[in-house]
C-alpha cells in the first residue's frame, strides 16, 4: 500500500497553520480614540496636581502679600481693607519710621545678627568637616555608630533642649552672653552639617587621599588642602541653611541672651518693638518687613546652591 505525497503534504501544512492561528491572540479591530480613558487619566492627574500646587501657593503667598502691602498703609486701611492697596494709601512714612525707631535699631540688629551668622557658620564648618571626613573614610561599625549619634540630634526639637542648655550655660557662667549663644547655635547646627558633609565625602574618590599621602601630606593636611576645596557645593548649602536658621531664630536668643543683656537680634528686636497692651500695625508690619527682607533676598539668590549641594552627594562621583 502506498501513500501519495501530494495529499499528505498539504494536510500537514494546513494543520500547522491552524495550530499557529489558534496560538495567536485575537486582535481587536477597535482603536482607542483621543478621548479614551488611557489619555484622560494623565490629564486629570495633571489638573489635580496644578490645583493642589496653586492652593499651596496661595496659602503661602497671601500672608506674604498682606505683610508687604500693610507695611505701606495706615492703621485704618490695614484693618478695613487688608487685601487692598491704592495709590492714596501707599506711603513710605511708616517704613522710614521703623528704620529710625528708637525701640528697634535696625542697623544694630542687622549687624549683630550677621555677626552671629558668620561666627556660627565658621565654627560649625571647622568642627564638623573633619568629623565628617573621618566618618566617611571609616570602614568599621564604630564610624557608622558615630554618624548615627550625630544624626539622632535631628530628631530632638531644639525647644526641648533649651531648659537643660540654660542650666549648663548658667553653671559655666555663659548665660546672657554672646559666647554662650554662639556655642548653643553651633551645637544645634552640627547634626545636619555632619550628615550632609559625610554623604558628600563618600562620593569623593579615595584616590585623592592616596595621592596626597604619597606626596607626604598628613590626613588633616590632605583634607584641608585637597578634599575641602572640592566640597564647595555642599559648603554653600550648609551656609545657606545655617544662615537662614540663625537669622530667623527667635526662641534661642530670647531665652539665652535675654532682654537684660541688651543684645537684640532681628527677631528679638521685632518683639521688643511690639507694644505690651496694644499693637500698632503701622509699626509691626514695617518692622516685620525689615526683619524678613534680607533672609528672603538671600534665599532667592542662593537657592540654586541648596539644590546643587544636596544633589551633589546623591550620586556616586
Amino acid at each position: 500500500m502506498t501513500i501519495s505525497t501530494e495529499t499528505t503534504g498539504p494536510s500537514i501544512a494546513g494543520e500547522v497553520y491552524l495550530a499557529d492561528v489558534r496560538r495567536k491572540p485575537r486582535r481587536s479591530g477597535r482603536r482607542r480614540g483621543p478621548g479614551s480613558a488611557a489619555e484622560r487619566t494623565p490629564l486629570a492627574v495633571s489638573i489635580v496636581k496644578w490645583v493642589l500646587l496653586g492652593a499651596l501657593a496661595l496659602i503661602m503667598l497671601v500672608p506674604m502679600y498682606i505683610l508687604l502691602i500693610s507695611a505701606f498703609k495706615p492703621q485704618a486701611d490695614i484693618v478695613l481693607h487688608p487685601l487692598l492697596i491704592t495709590p492714596d494709601m501707599f506711603t513710605f512714612d511708616y517704613l522710614w519710621n521703623a528704620i529710625t525707631s528708637e525701640k528697634f535699631n535696625v542697623v544694630g540688629a542687622y549687624g549683630i545678627t550677621l555677626l552671629f551668622v558668620a561666627l556660627v557658620n565658621f565654627f560649625c564648618i571647622v568642627l564638623s568637616a573633619p568629623v565628617a571626613y573621618v566618618i566617611a573614610r571609616g570602614r568599621t561599625r564604630w564610624h557608622v555608630a558615630l554618624l548615627v549619634v550625630f544624626v539622632s540630634g535631628l530628631f530632638i526639637p531644639g525647644q526641648v533642649t533649651l531648659i537643660p542648655v540654660v542650666f549648663v550655660l548658667r553653671v559655666l557662667g555663659l548665660i546672657n552672653t554672646i559666647p554662650g549663644f554662639i556655642l548653643f547655635e553651633t551645637a544645634a547646627t552640627l547634626p545636619v552639617t555632619i550628615f550632609l558633609f559625610a554623604a558628600y565625602l563618600r562620593t569623593v574618590p579615595r584616590d585623592i587621599d592616596e595621592a596626597a599621602a604619597l606626596d607626604g601630606a598628613s590626613r588633616m593636611r590632605a583634607f584641608w588642602s585637597c578634599i575641602f576645596p572640592i566640597m564647595r557645593p555642599v559648603v554653600a548649602t550648609i551656609i545657606v541653611l545655617n544662615s537662614i536658621g540663625v537669622w530667623n531664630d527667635f526662641v534661642s536668643p530670647q531665652i539665652i541672651l535675654g532682654p537684660g543683656s541688651g543684645v537684640y537680634t532681628v527677631t528679638t528686636g521685632v518683639y521688643a518693638a511690639v507694644g505690651e497692651y496694644s499693637t500698632d500695625y503701622t509699626v509691626l508690619f514695617p518692622t516685620l518687613l525689615l526683619a524678613i527682607a534680607p533672609a528672603v533676598i538671600f534665599f532667592i539668590i542662593m537657592q540654586r546652591h541648596i539644590i546643587g549641594g544636596l544633589a551633589a552627594g546623591a550620586t556616586k562621583g
